[in-house]
């Protein structure tokens, strides 16, 4: 995908990833971007820096997402690349409060079914659209701790693939942005799911952005910032039960479990 004028709408773009996507999607010549995010004024601060449009919404719930896509096609243009990039943490394990398991899916897992909802027949009329859905490397090898996010994470790559399974014939491209840990305000707090992620390094959202836009070109269905999670991928389905014991000792080791 060129990016060059196309209308980008980035939710969670108040700080992190999602700043980070929309200047480097700026700086590759995009039309206009639409920053989105529950916080308006970190929303605005990205939306300065970038020319663009900054826009209020709780991802969690689906008549903001429709809103943000019916504002942003009526007043600015058609949506060419719908980046679904807000996510939360919680739910730490079995103990958390169903509230915690409720919202963590709304936001990590529901978001990108809403703005597919609103948003396919949209982009199949016209005759195809693109879909950036942030995931992380733990939907692909699951998390040492934050339950409910590993889970939530996996079903977020689950729909992605259904979403392309789906679509692809009729002109809707899909990618799944994977990365393990990068500088943002998530991870600001050291907790041992961000010790495990942090196992390979950190790296700032500027390279993964920069990643994104290369992997964008190729229209690459799983974009992988830190690409040894495509070793760890293969090592996982080429021995599950070997896979299995080797996270038990590092979770062992991480959490000081004898």
């Amino acid at each position: 995908m060129n990016l060059k004028e196309k209308i980008i709408v980035v939710t969670g773009a108040a700080s992190g990833i999602g700043r980070a996507l929309a200047i480097r999607f700026n700086q590759e010549g995009a039309k206009k971007i639409i920053a989105v995010d529950m916080n308006i004024e970190g929303a605005q601060e990205t939306a300065n820096l970038v020319n663009g449009e900054a826009m209020h919404a709780d991802v969690s719930k689906e008549v903001d997402i429709k809103n943000v896509i019916n504002k942003t096609e009526s007043e600015i243009g058609p949506i060419d690349l719908f980046c679904s990039n807000a996510g939360i943490a919680a739910g730490r394990d079995l103990q958390s409060p169903n509230e915690d398991w409720q919202k963590i899916w709304d936001v990590n897992v529901m978001s990108h079914v809403y703005a597919a909802r609103h948003l396919v027949p949209r982009m199949v009329s016209r005759g195809g659209g693109y879909f950036l859905n942030t995931s992380s490397a733990a939907g692909l090898l699951n998390q040492i701790g934050g339950c409910a996010y590993g889970v939530t994470k996996h079903a977020a790559v689950g729909f992605a693939e259904w979403l392309a399974i789906h679509y692809k014939h009729q002109g809707i491209k899909v990618s799944l942005l994977c990365p393990q840990a990068v500088r943002t305000p998530m991870t600001a707090v050291e907790t041992d799911s961000i010790k495990a992620a942090a196992n390979n390094g950190m790296i700032d959202p500027e390279d993964l952005a920069e990643t994104v836009v290369q992997e964008l070109e190729k229209e690459s269905f799983v974009i992988l910032p830190h690409p040894i999670v495509l070793e760890y991928m293969r090592n996982k389905t080429n021995n599950y039960d070997r896979w299995i014991g080797g996270m038990n000792k590092l979770m062992r080791k991480i959490t000081g479990v004898i």
